[in-house]
């Protein structure tokens, strides 16, 4: 049953979406320091599907997880998939900071995608946070992009990846529940990352498993709090609420890795948050005005 319009619901259940990816990648951190990639993205698709197992039954069982659309969820995680190797490709390419920078073009992706694909409108406000955002990410990572080089061509790829992976999201939500979309993500990825995982496999050591089984929920948690938020808002207005994941990751990593913040992110920061503030502001009556000839 379509649910009404909110945006202080997809902003809560982005929030919740934020924080999962954040724990996840201080996971992510532990473990690929002693696991190989592939293993640790098998690893948290297979403990993840366990973890979901509990919701499948109580929205139905596996009867209830039988989608109409088969192609559209083979579609997506594809593009998912793709999306995650090119980013973590990337890091062998250029610096991080480089990454993060082009990466964070996925909202502008989204947006197109979503105008043109899912007849979405683009307001004054949408367009203000994407471009704000967008300003913001700058002045935190300060890019040095002063040639083209092959892992900037890879990130940018990656950052089209997910901007269509976004956009199917929101298409899937409107005909298959939150519990389907994630039961099928799970184990299509599991699926395309087998052999490559197996190909690398070592048997994790013991005080590494904590580390895995937080991967794992928080993996299938950040995608649970994604998927709702977007069945309460547009691909739109959701996009641009996961700039906040910058300066939060700067904070952990000066509270967890005695990294320093400076005075460009939080004037970064600052206009990330001041851009999504904005963008909220926008009510969905408003929302449905075209403002954008």
């Amino acid at each position: 049953m379509p649910q009404q319009p909110s945006n202080l619901k997809a902003a809560l259940w982005m929030a919740g979406s934020i924080a999962s990816f954040l724990a996840m990648s201080i996971a992510g951190r532990a473990t690929t320091a002693e696991l190989n990639v592939f293993q640790v993205l098998e690893m948290r698709s297979v403990i993840g599907f366990i973890m979901l197992l509990p919701l499948v039954y109580f929205v139905g069982g596996f009867a209830a997880m039988k989608t109409k659309r088969p192609l559209q969820h083979i579609g997506r995680n594809v593009a998912h998939y793709v999306g995650q190797f090119a980013w973590l490709y990337a890091l062998t390419l250029i610096p991080l900071a480089e990454v993060i920078s082009i990466e964070f073009t996925t909202p502008i992706w989204t947006a197109l995608f979503a105008v043109s694909f899912l007849g979405e409108k683009l307001t004054r406000g949408r367009i203000a946070a994407i471009a704000l955002g967008l300003i913001g990410i700058v002045i935190i990572v300060r890019p040095g992009l002063d040639r083209i080089e092959t892992g900037h061509l890879v990130v940018l790829g990656a950052a089209f990846a997910f901007g269509i992976s976004l956009v199917m999201v929101k298409s899937l939500t409107r005909t298959d529940n939150v519990v389907r979309i994630i039961f099928w993500m799970l184990i299509i990825q599991s699926a395309i990352g087998l052999i490559p995982a197996l190909y690398e496999w070592r048997n994790p050591p013991a005080e590494l498993w904590p580390w895995i089984l937080l991967i794992a929920f928080t993996g299938t948690s950040s995608h649970f709090c994604l998927a709702r938020a977007l069945v309460y808002a547009d691909a739109t207005l959701i996009a641009p609420i996961d700039f906040l994941r910058v300066p939060l990751s700067a904070v952990i990593g000066w509270l967890l890795y005695k990294e320093q913040i400076d005075v460009f992110t939080a004037a970064g920061a600052a206009l990330i948050l001041m851009g999504n503030l904005l963008n909220l502001q926008v009510g969905p009556k408003r929302e449905a005005e075209p403002v954008v000839p």
